[in-house]
């Protein structure tokens, strides 16, 4: 067994009811004068009301228009009104976008240099402000990592900032918070929950610790995406996906993950498809050039997810997985190839290109891939 750390949030409360502990957390993290960081959907679903009620007083400050794949110039000027209005901590509320641009905001409140130097690992060494983490989606896990990723205009790209002062203080996980979740948001978020655990599970720096994880993520998304996906009410399934998605988020934020997220950058940055969709279309495309080198991984999701029987090869196994996970892709309306959202065949280079430059995630991959076999995956994929 090689020498691994495991990192997390300071604190995880889950379970249904479990966002009634908020205010005793922020009496502990003494936190007063709070900002919220949210989005448009989360406000007008009802949940920040929600939160409102909860609190002892009322925000000094709140930020409710983080966008979908929030640019680092974006937060920049969010973080200017932060500090103009002095909060003493940060309640994130929402799903990756919003959860990372808190955790941004947080680690950066004492930065005096451009956010896009940071881009990159341990480029922070403190942060002042507590951070409370509260996930309204069941996918990005994000509230329990160490990675904040924004897009850059000037590239044309998402980047991450990898540091441990990104790992929130307190990651409150209630199920409940996810119903008002819109259906496509429940399927992208949900299969790109699949993609974190999948990925960690053959990362090379997967350990037992990540693998039990990843499995059992593996194992209640698969089994409960459809279910949260066709009734948003369905309570049972709500849960099982918040916690699938947390367990992929511990798996993936200390074994990393790998070509599908690395392919699945410039598509956003350049294109600006949701980050959940394009894991999701090249999820498939990807396993399919990894399978040989990660064989017996792929044979024990197999099993773990019933989708062979106990005569068949590992080789006949991995082919009935690869068609399981398409079918549950088509099954919660994901999109088959990279043509449906309008994007040219003719950039298959250029995203080739962009792509190879994520070497932070393409590194934990079980095959290295060359440029031109990322080309390729590309082209599967239309």
């Amino acid at each position: 067994m090689k020498v691994s750390e495991f990192k997390t949030a300071g604190k995880l409360i889950t379970g249904l009811g479990a966002i009634k502990a908020l205010t005793d957390e922020m009496s502990r993290l003494s936190i007063k004068d709070c900002a919220i960081v949210t989005d448009k959907g989360v406000s007008s679903s009802g949940l920040l009301d929600q939160l409102l009620t909860l609190l002892p007083s009322s925000p000094i400050l709140i930020i409710d228009d983080i966008p979908p794949e929030p640019e680092v110039n974006i937060i920049e000027d969010k973080l200017a009104i932060l500090r103009e209005k002095q909060a003493d901590g940060i309640i994130a509320l929402g799903g990756g976008s919003a959860i990372d641009s808190a955790k941004v905001l947080a680690a950066t409140y004492d930065h005096t240099g451009p956010l896009s130097e940071l881009f990159g690992e341990n480029t922070l060494s403190k942060r002042r402000l507590p951070l409370i983490a509260i996930p309204t989606t069941a996918g990005t896990g994000s509230e329990v990592t160490n990675i904040a990723i924004l897009s850059d205009p000037i590239a044309q790209m998402k980047k991450g900032i990898v540091s441990h002062c990104l790992l929130p203080d307190v990651a409150i996980v209630a199920p409940e918070m996810t119903k008002t979740c819109p259906q496509s948001i429940t399927a992208a978020s949900g299969i790109d929950a699949f993609v974190h655990a999948l990925e960690a599970y053959i990362s090379v720096n997967a350990s037992p610790i990540t693998d039990a994880l990843a499995e059992k993520a593996l194992k209640l998304i698969f089994n409960s995406l459809l279910h949260a996906y066709n009734n948003g009410e369905n309570l049972s399934a709500r849960e099982d996906m918040a916690t699938g998605s947390l367990m992929a988020g511990l798996a993936f934020g200390n074994a990393g993950v790998g070509a599908v997220h690395a392919l699945a950058y410039p598509l956003g940055g350049r294109f600006h498809l949701s980050h959940g969709m394009s894991n999701a279309v090249m999820l498939p495309h990807v396993l399919k050039v990894n399978a040989p080198f990660c064989q017996d991984k792929l044979y024990c999701v197999a099993k773990l997810l019933k989708v062979c029987e106990r005569h068949h090869s590992k080789e006949g196994a991995i082919k009935l997985l690869l068609v399981a996970i398409e079918k549950l892709c088509r099954d919660v309306g994901i999109p088959a190839s990279l043509t449906h959202f309008n994007i040219p065949p003719s950039c298959v280079g250029e995203l080739a290109e962009e792509a190879s430059k994520v070497t932070r995630l393409l590194r934990n991959n079980p095959k290295q891939l060359s440029i031109e076999e990322i080309e390729d995956i590309y082209r599967l994929a239309f």
